[in-house]
């Protein structure tokens, strides 16, 4: 057997600073393999420095991390690839145990768990909303991973050119573990050490702006993969809505037999109408959800890791 095609894939964005260390790391750690550095329209030498490093360099015009590894997924060709980020920030020594879990497992995701004490590298508020999407997808999807946001995967051939790429900036990576949730594909989850950026790098992460990005594609997840759930969940909001508007009316009718507020009755009677309708869309897309992840199932199944 021929060994495997390796790709090492890295987005960046201004990462003068540390892509040359990146570079070097996965160079050290999986000699064999082809490095990758799509471009995201950085300001800086992240160019210059990757081409002199040794890497086949890119640009991807559109901005955001998912509209780069969007790209990278359908221009790149290999067996086994390799997600990380241009910040040095993540275990390129890592690298070969993940593959050697992905190979002897037949698995289709390694997931690197990052595992720091350093704080700065680390920050209490991203651990915190880290800790809270992970467990929301838990228990939306299956509890399987710990780290959801985590930028450091491999993957298996099959699970890259079946991957239909939707999201356009940070949330590619809660994008990523849901794909592998909803086809029930086989994953797992390595700890891998996390170091702090180097001097002069600086995260393009922002808490609030994409923790609010995280959550708007979580709903919109929850919306396409479990749509009985979803529009469930707003049947009951609005028939309780619709309860309590009645109340009132329901009291006065029972005591004299008048209904004294006709627009309140046909305000609370128009809510419950709308209660139903969200109950029965959440049934008709139940459905259709089931026949497009049955066809994605399919589609998944068609593409042979060679």
């Amino acid at each position: 057997m021929t060994d495997p095609i390796i790709a090492v894939l890295i987005p960046c964005y201004n990462e003068e600073a540390a892509i040359a260390q990146t570079i070097a790391g996965f160079r050290s750690a999986l000699p064999g393999a082809t490095i990758y550095v799509y471009d995201n329209n950085s300001h800086d030498r992240t160019i210059e420095i990757a081409r002199t490093a040794g890497a086949i360099v890119r640009k991807e015009p559109m901005q955001g991390k998912g509209n780069v590894v969007r790209r990278m997924f359908a221009d790149i060709d290999a067996d086994i690839y390799v997600l990380t980020d241009g910040d040095a920030t993540y275990d390129a020594a890592s690298a070969p145990r993940m593959i050697e879990l992905l190979q002897t497992e037949c698995l289709d995701m390694v997931n690197g768990q990052r595992v720091t004490d350093i704080t700065a590298a680390y920050r209490s508020g991203h651990r915190f909303g880290n800790a809270l999407f992970t467990r929301i997808i838990g228990l939306l999807f299956g509890s399987r991973f710990q780290d959801i946001l985590s930028g450091y995967r491999v993957f298996s051939r099959r699970f890259v050119k079946s991957f239909p790429v939707l999201s356009t900036g940070f949330e590619i990576e809660t994008e990523l573990t849901v794909h592998a949730l909803e086809l029930r594909m086989p994953a797992m989850e390595l700890p891998t050490p996390y170091k702090d950026r180097p001097e002069g790098s600086v995260s393009k992460l922002n808490t609030w702006r994409d923790g609010f990005r995280i959550s708007w594609m979580i709903v919109k997840l929850v919306k396409k993969g479990r749509p009985l759930f979803f529009f469930g969940i707003i049947c009951i909001l609005l028939a309780l809505l619709s309860i309590i508007i009645s109340i009132p009316i329901i009291t006065t009718y029972l005591e004299t037999g008048l209904v004294p507020r006709v627009p309140t009755a046909i305000l609370s009677t128009g809510i419950m109408i709308l209660s139903f309708l969200s109950l029965t869309a959440g049934l008709i897309l139940d459905t259709v959800t089931t026949g497009r992840v049955e066809i994605k199932r399919l589609m998944y199944l068609s593409i042979r890791n060679r």
